[in-house]
């Protein structure tokens, strides 16, 4: 279990790492007291051979710069393979504004090769590997030094499992021809735009059944100041305030710090300071908002409307599409999209890339009466009309 704790030693790692097909990588971090994830630890293996195969890399040891790892990403000729990305890709991005290519993810390639939807790991490591993972470290402060070796048996586990996991993957996928489908859904993980969060969008991830413009519009302002402060300090959201606290704060108006003193929800520390400031700025920015700039939601009475029978048949019919093809339903069309197209709606994921050859061109061919449904014992077949 050889750990890291210099650039050249990683170096040297990424440089033998280079001449291989692929390596695995995983990470350890916290984020339950900062915005963005604390790195606290990187694992990676490659391909088994004589010699140190598999590392740790600290970076809360010594003095390690991880450019290069930055490099190693870089190199095209080398497959980077993770699973679940997405989480280790954003501190990649947040950290060196770099993106692994090309990436390899096992969850979405479970998915499509018939394991289900967001597979974990552990499963994975189960049917594929047939093993078992030791689950004793999984909650455990990875910020905290020195590591236990069960620590580190527990994290080289995440990369040494995740080789034959890959190569039975990689081997499935190119048997039934579905490469190129995990190459479109990983263009999404490796997107800027995946991983910046603008306040002035934030308003939109905030829960409120009021729908009046004018609420809205001082929402909008407070989940603004308080995404830009909790980037600006590197600190959680909720240690700001929380929603709650906020759609109260939308509803009440609060002018003064004695408004504030008077809130039920709001965080002590939230009721002076800049955080008191910055809440009775972004109230009065929403109250004074002119008409034409505050927020719009749609009303449901705008949207067209479903068309129930029609979406039960596209249900049934992405059923039948799922047990023929093996790949996860709601990876193929999620109920949203179903919907979506029943009520004729035609810009939906589900008509695009490998979805459209899986599953949206008989879902347009339904939806325009071109082909019925019938079903024979537990068995669905089309019939061309």
């Amino acid at each position: 279990m050889k750990t890291l704790t210099t650039t050249e030693e990683l170096a040297q790692f990424c440089d033998m790492a280079r001449t291989q097909p692929y390596v695995t990588i995983d990470t350890e971090f916290l984020r339950e007291r900062t915005y963005y994830s604390k790195l606290c630890l990187i694992q990676m293996a490659v391909p088994d051979f004589d010699g140190d195969d598999a590392v740790l890399v600290d970076p809360l040891v010594g003095d390690v710069s991880l450019e290069p790892l930055y490099e190693l990403f870089r190199d095209t000729s080398v497959v980077k393979v993770f699973h679940a990305a997405r989480q280790d890709l954003e501190i990649f991005f947040v950290e060196a504004g770099v993106f692994p290519e090309p990436l390899f993810d096992t969850q979405v390639a479970a998915m499509v090769c018939g394991f289900g939807e967001q597979v974990g790991y552990e499963t994975l490591v189960r049917r594929i590997a047939k093993q078992s993972l030791d689950k004793s470290s999984r909650f455990t402060d990875w910020s905290r030094r020195p590591l236990t070796d069960a620590q580190k048996k527990y994290a080289l586990a995440d990369v040494t499992h995740l080789r034959k996991i890959y190569e039975f993957l990689a081997g499935k996928l190119e048997e039934n021809n579905r490469t190129h489908w995990v190459t479109e859904e990983i263009t999404t993980l490796t997107s800027a735009d995946t991983y910046t969060l603008l306040p002035e969008d934030a308003w939109q991830r905030v829960k409120t059944r009021t729908t009046a413009p004018k609420f809205l519009a001082i929402v909008r302002e407070l989940a603004k100041f308080r995404e830009a402060y909790a980037q600006e300090r590197n600190v959680p959201r909720n240690r700001v305030f929380k929603d709650d606290a906020l759609i109260e704060m939308a509803s009440t108006k609060p002018g003064s710090l004695a408004d504030l003193g008077r809130s039920r929800l709001l965080l002590r520390e939230a009721r002076k300071g800049d955080i008191a400031d910055g809440i009775l700025k972004a109230v009065k920015a929403g109250i004074e908002c002119p008409q034409s700039d505050m927020p719009k939601v749609a009303n449901p009475k705008d949207k067209a409307q479903v068309n129930p029978a029609l979406a039960d048949l596209l249900r049934v019919l992405l059923k039948a599409k799922t047990e023929k093809s093996g790949v996860a339903s709601k990876l193929i069309a999620p109920t949203s999209d179903l919907d979506r197209l029943a009520s004729g709606e035609r810009d939906v994921p589900a008509l695009s890339g490998w979805r459209r050859e899986v599953f949206g061109e008989d879902a347009l061919r339904l939806c325009d009466g071109q082909i019925a449904l019938t079903a024979k014992g537990s068995n669905i077949k089309i019939i061309k009309l």
